[in-house]
């Protein structure tokens, strides 16, 4: 380590960052207090972070209401400095970085076992604290605790994250002209990732498929993206915002349902269900696989049923504060299959580097995601643009 980074590696930095002080309430952007990373950490200088339906949820006090915190878990930036028994050759100061809320060590049984993308040496935690159990966030003068969203706060000019829930982007940028901007990063860290990975990795699409998602957000598109490069013969997206499907198209989607296109005048007790719609659109016989993709509860029901008899199977991956939903039973009876994931099926130090490499060299469009751009101090304006019908991902400038 050098001389410079074991100046910066310990001392206390007092930054902005972007405070949620309890269930539903706005987020304050006020000065804190960010420790010296510890053995096997790194202080990240934050560049980008993007906004997640999923910081919405937790902000609302889902599943543990854990306040004060810093928000956000999408992003990438730089490394500041690094703590004690960090290996050189891994992370060193001015590496650009990405956080993810998966880890892989590579040994433990589920790592090993080949069904799961989740670690039992560093797992997946809704604590909102270090592996340790504390916290390296405080208000100034370090008067109160502040809790990390999951492993990391992107919603900070800084923050010490674990190695083992880093990626490092290698040669991003190299090429000027050919790289998409160092921005779009910030959208690997969960949301497109999400989606992306739940064909490849989750349910492990054949080619020739038959898919349907529903919710045509930055989860859905990315299932639809890779639906497509798993050589689905089609895709049908389903939205009720018209505005979807151009996006849609461009991620490769062959079809649009639109349910509000599909309402009767007269009596809504007609209206045609989300799984009749796409029943009707495939001869009756329903999709192969069905990616749930918006977090309403009753749509899990609808993926399941818009699945073939005897073999289809749903995908939950919406995030959702609901904590528990009825099953039809007939659909699952009925010899389909039902299953939830948690980052696509992606694990964090064998796959995400592949999605990395595609998204380098362009083969997806990122930039088909950036919709709206706010600075740090703007961070309520983010969540209100996300209301809005155009919008799919906010870019968050720090």
């Amino acid at each position: 380590m050098s001389k410079t980074s074991s100046n910066c590696a310990s001392q206390v930095i007092t930054c902005k960052a972007a405070v949620c002080w309890g269930v539903g309430e706005e987020c304050k952007v006020e000065e804190i207090q960010v420790e010296p990373p510890q053995k096997f950490e790194v202080r990240v200088k934050m560049l980008y972070a993007s906004l997640c339906h999923t910081d919405i949820v937790i902000s609302k006090g889902h599943p543990i209401p854990l306040f004060p915190r810093v928000l956000g878990h999408e992003g990438v930036g730089v490394v500041e400095s690094v703590g004690e028994e960090v290996n050189a050759e891994d992370f060193k100061q001015g590496d650009i970085v990405i956080p993810t809320f998966v880890s892989e060590c590579q040994e433990c049984e589920y790592c090993l076992s080949g069904k799961s993308n989740l670690c039992l040496k560093y797992p997946f935690t809704w604590s909102g604290l270090m592996l340790d159990g504390t916290s390296r966030m405080s208000t100034v003068k370090g008067q109160k605790m502040l809790y990390h969203l999951f492993s990391c706060s992107t919603w900070s000019e800084y923050m010490v994250v674990n190695v083992n829930y880093l990626v490092k982007l290698h040669n991003w940028g190299a090429h000027r002209t050919t790289t998409p901007p160092l921005s779009h990063a910030s959208f690997l860290s969960c949301g497109f990732s999400t989606g992306f990975g739940a064909p490849w990795k989750e349910a492990k699409i054949e080619r020739g498929s038959t898919v349907a998602v529903i919710g045509l957000g930055a989860v859905g598109l990315g299932a639809i993206e890779g639906a497509r490069m798993q050589g689905a013969s089609r895709i049908i997206g389903v939205d009720k915002n018209e505005m979807k499907r151009e996006k849609g198209i461009a991620f490769g989607m062959t079809d649009f349902i639109n349910p509000d296109d599909h309402q009767s005048e007269h009596d809504q007790d007609h209206d045609k269900s989300v799984s009749k719609l796409i029943k009707d659109s495939t001869d009756g016989m329903g999709v192969d696989y069905c990616f749930e993709c918006t977090g309403v509860a009753s749509f899990i029901n609808e993926a399941l049923g818009a699945t073939k008899m005897g073999k289809g199977t749903a995908v939950v991956l919406g995030a959702s504060g609901v904590t528990t939903v009825q099953i039809d039973f007939l659909s699952l009876m009925s010899g389909r299959t039902l299953k939830g994931s948690i980052f696509g099926g992606l694990k964090a130090k064998t796959d995400l580097p592949i999605l990395i490499n595609k998204c380098m060299n362009k083969e997806m469009q990122l930039d088909e995601l950036l919709t709206h751009e706010v600075p740090l101090v703007d961070i309520n304006q983010a969540l209100e643009l996300l209301k809005q019908p155009d919008c799919v991902k906010v870019l968050i400038k720090i």
